[in-house]
């Protein structure tokens, strides 16, 4: 396990599995449609990269592993180490709480009373954190809509947060499926010295959602 997480780390790191190193392989395998992996193969080698291609990308991941990653870890001190968690556990988390309030009740939680006066946006349970990922809900008709906040920084960091949207979508589905509602994503970004939400879209897609609620509740 720790193998295989050195070498994913590693490759997503210094981009040896974007589209420019090993092709479209989602687009390639729709077009070869193989019933057997060897199948697949051949026709990979074939008409996307060559074996000889693939190989070299895995010796060039061994050199960023033992060279660049190496050299790297040996600059790491005790005390660097030390520093680096109170950042984590300090600083980020105030930060990332900051940003939620901010983002939370500076924003969404006024657009939403324009049309809901009575809306309250609530801190979910430490639980629905851990469980479902969710850090705010909205109940409406006795169901629950999930918020979940995702800091960006400067700039949306598009592909880092699509693959943590991939990676959380079970937790939500099980989320819907207990608590009756969606759980919308709230990427968070500084625009001067505001925190504001990137994705202004999501604001009319849980006011649809807590429409949707108030209808069935009638």
């Amino acid at each position: 396990m720790a193998k295989e997480w050195i070498l994913n780390s590693a490759m997503n790191r210094f981009q040896l599995n974007f589209k420019r190193n090993v092709g479209a392989t989602s687009e390639s395998i729709r077009n070869c449609a193989p019933k057997t992996i060897d199948e697949w193969k051949k026709y990979y080698f074939k008409n996307v990269r060559t074996k000889e291609h693939i190989e070299g990308l895995g010796k060039k991941l061994y050199i960023k592993i033992t060279e660049v990653i190496q050299a790297e870890v040996e600059k790491i001190s005790e005390e660097d180490c030390i520093n680096y968690m109170y950042q984590m556990v300090i600083n980020r988390t105030f930060e990332g709480y900051i940003t939620e309030i901010k983002t939370i009740y500076g924003q969404l939680q006024v657009d939403l009373q324009e049309d809901f006066p009575d809306i309250k946006i609530e801190p979910a349970p430490d639980k629905w954190d851990r469980l479902y990922n969710v850090d705010f809900f909205i109940l409406v008709g006795g169901k629950y809509i999930g918020i979940q906040i995702k800091p960006a920084g400067d700039k949306l960091q598009l592909a880092q947060i699509f693959k943590e949207k991939q990676i959380q979508e079970r937790t939500h589905i099980s989320f819907s499926k207990k608590f009756g509602g969606k759980v919308f994503y709230i990427y968070s970004i500084k625009e001067g010295k505001k925190k504001v939400i990137a994705n202004s879209e999501v604001i009319e897609e849980i006011k649809n959602e807590i429409k949707r609620f108030r209808k069935y509740s009638l």
